[in-house]
């Protein structure tokens, strides 16, 4: 292991990188998210495009970060689970 790293591609960690398989391979846009987005959207109807982009961007984040802990912390209690006794 010392000698030949595995590489986990853009994640540091095996969980990580089966997220960033995961992301690119399954899109999460379904039609719940783009119709929560066209709310938001229809909300923010008349703002000047920056204004706009200073509440999509962190939002995106946010969502985005969410994910990312929810599958990880995930697969972890999948690890656990399938490790304990029955």
């Amino acid at each position: 292991m010392e000698q030949h790293p595995p590489n986990y591609g853009d994640g540091k960690s095996v969980p990580k990188m089966l997220y960033e398989f995961q992301n690119k391979n399954q899109p999460y846009d379904n039609e719940q998210i783009k119709a929560d987005f066209n709310e938001l959207y229809q909300l923010m109807n008349g703002m000047p495009l920056r204004e706009m982009d200073q509440i999509i961007y962190p939002v995106c984040t946010l969502c985005r970060d969410h994910e990312k802990t929810g599958f990880i912390e995930g697969i972890k209690v999948g690890i656990r689970l399938a490790t304990e006794p029955e």
